[in-house]
């Protein structure tokens, strides 16, 4: 179902959005996005709108998430949930394996094919094929493979990337550790995400009562669509202006 004619209560929700894919479009590389001009003023009002109850939530480190979005400092679960800063600007950091084992082991195949990009962040890696699609197959095969020889690790398939994470942190798990904590305790969760990494927190809110949303085509457990980053940001902001309204 679509979300494109419906807006949300700001006083009974909690919103939690994904990153890549929900709130930019997608890059051929990941350090090449770019943040919509307009993104900055609809979350900063969002956040006070919500009083508070606004979290990012993504595969990104929360350093890079504090740089596209600079000058926000949001509440904010990175590399999947295995880095969280919570409301009060606390920083919650799990475990994290070492991803030395498995950039070893997978360095031979993207030294062989220069359009491969291994990106290292705590606790995960992510192995990108964009510029090489023909590649999926073999990098999702590597990634298998060096994933069943290095423990604590778990692999998520994403839009032309094949993802090793700390098998211990999910997107769900990070919202529901928001959940559990002002001022989101209490509230509707929602969250918008793009991508199989984003199921686990489309389960999760659903669970609780609130709504998935799922950004683009695919199959998705989540409950309503969006067509596009363009379109997230048009119903953030109609969303605003329909409070502002009454």
């Amino acid at each position: 179902m679509s979300l494109q004619n419906q807006e949300f209560n700001l006083a009974s929700v909690a919103l939690f959005l994904d990153f890549d894919g929900t709130l930019v479009e997608l890059a051929p590389q990941p350090d090449g996005v770019v943040t919509p001009a307009p993104l900055i003023s609809v979350l900063t009002q969002l956040q006070q709108a919500l009083d508070g109850a606004l979290a990012v939530v993504s595969g990104r480190s929360l350093s890079q998430l504090d740089h596209y979005l600079v000058p926000l400092r949001l509440p904010t679960a990175g590399v999947h949930g295995l880095e969280r800063r919570d409301a009060q600007s606390q920083l919650i950091e799990l475990p994290a394996p070492d991803a030395v084992r498995l950039m070893e082991r997978l360095a031979p195949l993207v030294a062989r094919h220069p359009g491969l990009l291994l990106e290292p962040k705590r606790g995960a890696l992510a192995l990108h094929y964009r510029q090489v699609p023909h590649l999926e197959q073999a990098c999702i095969e590597a990634m298998r493979h060096a994933v069943s020889r290095v423990p604590g690790f778990s692999l998520l398939l994403g839009k032309m990337v094949v993802e090793a994470k700390a098998a211990v942190a999910d997107k769900g798990d990070a919202i529901a550790a928001f959940m559990a904590e002002a001022p989101f305790a209490g509230r509707q969760p929602w969250f918008v995400g793009d991508d199989v990494t984003d199921e686990a927190g489309f389960v999760q809110v659903q669970a609780a009562g609130g709504i998935g949303i799922k950004v683009g085509r695919g199959s998705s457990q989540a409950l309503r669509r969006l067509d596009n980053p363009a379109a997230v940001l048009d119903w953030l902001a109609r969303t605003l202006g329909s409070a502002a309204s009454h």
